[in-house]
């Protein structure tokens, strides 16, 4: 009981500095845009662990459905002139439908050969927004995004409400993971991660499961890749290269790939090591490249997984402190008499 309500004041913790925190830096629009910036990358980074975390497939066109969400309400709004809101729903929907399709051929693939086919596909997104100039710009890249239409005497055109939109979503977005993994469908999904023969003898049908673990992957992504056309209101090609698909990677990771906090822990992380670094852009790769390969090696279930592991391992040693080894007695009369 007082875990649990020990997990429920970490969380309630955590709402309430995320609340406050445009308060404290109301007056500095960059430290608000990245935090809303990690916050949409964060959300992306869920949709990456449903799949590669939970189901044990790991997707590397996870960038271009981030794309696709992003320049399918870049196009819907500035060219199509629908509303936002009708436009970032159109644009998961879209992405989903992307994703059942690619997924009922790159499922017939397992392990790492379905990492090699979906690194290929989000390669070809990449170069289908990349060439198709009259409808994405190319490498121009598409200008002109609108914010988010009203919604009552709601304007979306200052950076604290954008980062209050966003953290909307991102909650929405870990409620609606937590109630995944705890129900009966996510522990199908543990199930096939942990063993697809074991599964598949005792009923379950594996093929299905992961495509709709697939689909609901790239449904966060189209989801964040939208919410990222509103904030930055400029899209380019880079987002769906093969560069940003691995920085999703490396926050799952080091964060805790199969946990419920590790993409949240893995992109704040990161996003802050990033402007701490800031002169060293162009190098971050050789300085983040060491420290994931140090967490891979040390902490394989990353930083959150470190950190459960650790904990239990605590809470074992005070329990076998608690309860002193009985002592062993043993029986001397029989031996006394000679009987064995």
């Amino acid at each position: 009981m007082s875990k649990l309500l020990n997990k429920r004041m970490g969380i309630i913790l955590l709402l309430i500095l995320a609340i406050l925190f445009p308060v404290v830096f109301a007056e500095n629009r960059y430290v608000l845009h990245i935090m809303t910036l990690a916050f949409i990358y964060t959300i992306a980074v869920y949709g990456m662990n449903i799949l590669a975390g939970y189901t044990g497939q790991l997707s590397l066109a996870h960038a271009g459905f981030f794309a696709i969400g992003a320049y399918m309400v870049g196009i819907l709004t500035t060219k199509g002139g629908l509303n936002f809101w009708l436009a970032l729903l159109l644009s998961i929907v879209f992405t989903m439908v992307i994703g059942l399709a690619l997924g009922l051929i790159a499922l017939r693939t397992k392990e790492h050969f379905f990492a090699i086919y979906t690194l290929i596909a989000g390669y070809l997104i990449y170069l289908l927004i990349d060439k198709w100039e009259d409808l994405t710009g190319g490498v121009r890249g598409l200008i002109g995004i609108p914010v988010p239409n009203a919604i009552g005497p709601i304007e979306f055109n200052s950076p604290i409400v954008m980062y209050y939109l966003v953290l909307f979503f991102l909650v929405l977005s870990i409620f609606i993971v937590v109630r995944i993994v705890y129900s009966l469908t996510g522990r199908t999904y543990i199930a096939i991660r942990n063993s697809e023969e074991l599964a598949q003898t005792i009923g379950i049908n594996t093929r299905i499961n992961k495509l709709i673990s697939f689909v609901l992957s790239v449904g966060f992504a189209g989801l964040a890749g939208g919410l990222y056309a509103a904030l930055t209101r400029f899209l380019g090609p880079e987002i769906a290269g093969t560069t940003m698909v691995f920085t999703f990677l490396m926050y799952l990771i080091v964060g805790g790939i199969g946990t419920l906090v590790g993409p949240l822990v893995g992109t704040m992380l990161f996003m802050g090591l990033e402007q701490y670094l800031h002169g060293f852009q162009e190098h971050r790769m050789l300085i983040f490249g060491p420290i994931l390969t140090l967490v891979v090696i040390f902490y394989p279930t990353g930083l959150v997984g470190a950190y459960y592991s650790i904990v239990a391992k605590v809470r074992h040693r005070k329990k076998m402190q608690r309860e002193p080894v009985q002592p062993v007695q043993v029986e001397t009369s029989n031996v006394q008499s000679g009987e064995v």
